[in-house]
């Protein structure tokens, strides 16, 4: 496993992320949650991934419960991450929501608990401000926050008045907006970038095509696994297919590469099974030549991903049309 040091913090370069764990979304059922969710985290500390992220919106819980039953007696082992979901994140609701996940996950503390997504109707000082309080009383480590711009996440430090370890965002060969300022910003300041669906939830696995669609609603009510999407990203998943060619390896190992290949940078994808872990866990040791990298980031500048209301209204009209 190769790692990342940052602020003090030594980070598995690929994580878990759990959305999974709990959730309908992803049409996993309950042998998934109860059985396997619980191997696919032993296992990935047995491998050496010490980042295991949740949040408490994940399932309305379940996800917290779940990464918190299997931690067990290796809590030790495990930088847990967890996120408040900030509906209306006053200082309060922020200081108690994080009292919260820690009881269901079942530890004394969390290594990093993070603002979910921004509210722009709250103040960041009283968000903050709850941090701070949890911080003080020795729930919370580390502060981060998620799917912030650039300067929301000055905005929070400047009003924690500490460090604010982290953004995490999506950010994949699909998802290139964090190269912008988010990504430099963390490299020059001893922060880190966590990307999130670094796969772009499975597009990136070369498994999906127009005439293949993926199931489940977490992916069918993406933008990206639309029939004319899919079409498009066909030169781009090419090229990822290409180098993984060369390498011996699968196509989600070398997205997963390019990724971490970037410094300040951990990846936390989901997993759907144990062999899945293994095989993203092993991307840590995939290392892409300075041109293979380039020839993705190339690939990557000519795929338009679709964004805006009208990919949205796209995907309602597609989920209309399957009634």
């Amino acid at each position: 496993m190769r790692y990342v040091e940052v602020n003090g913090n030594r980070l598995s370069a690929v994580g878990l992320g759990t959305w999974q764990f709990g959730s309908k979304d992803w049409g996993y059922g309950s042998e998934y949650a109860d059985t396997e969710a619980g191997r696919i985290l032993l296992r990935a500390l047995d491998l050496g991934v010490n980042v295991i992220d949740t949040a408490e919106i994940y399932g309305r819980g379940n996800s917290e419960r779940i990464v918190g039953r299997a931690l067990g007696d290796r809590r030790k082992e495990a930088f847990v991450a967890t996120k408040v979901f900030p509906i209306a994140p006053t200082a309060g609701w922020v200081e108690s929501h994080g009292r919260k996940s820690a009881q269901r996950i079942g530890i004394d503390v969390i290594d990093l608990y993070q603002i979910h997504w921004p509210n722009p109707l709250v103040p960041i000082t009283q968000q903050m401000e709850g941090m701070r309080r949890l911080q003080q009383a020795g729930i919370v480590t580390d502060v981060g926050v998620s799917n912030f711009s650039l300067e929301r996440w000055r905005a929070a430090e400047a009003a924690l008045g500490s460090p604010v370890l982290s953004n995490q965002v999506q950010y994949s060969l699909v998802a290139r907006k964090p190269d912008a300022e988010l990504v430099p910003y963390a490299q020059a300041n001893d922060r880190l970038v966590i990307a999130y669906s670094p796969l772009g939830m499975g597009l990136l696995s070369g498994r999906y095509t127009s005439a293949n669609p993926p199931k489940g609603s977490a992916r069918l009510n993406n933008p990206l696994f639309l029939p004319e999407t899919l079409d498009r990203a066909q030169p781009l998943i090419d090229a990822v297919r290409a180098v993984a060619n060369a390498h011996d390896a699968t196509p989600a190992q070398v997205a997963l590469a390019w990724v971490i290949s970037h410094p300040n940078v951990v990846a936390i994808p989901g997993a759907s099974s144990v062999a899945q872990l293994e095989a993203n866990i092993a991307a840590a040791d995939l290392d892409l030549t300075i041109d293979e990298i380039a020839s993705l980031t190339r690939a990557s500048d000519a795929f338009t991903p679709p964004t805006g209301a009208g990919a949205y209204v796209k995907v309602l009209q597609r989920r209309v049309l399957r009634k």
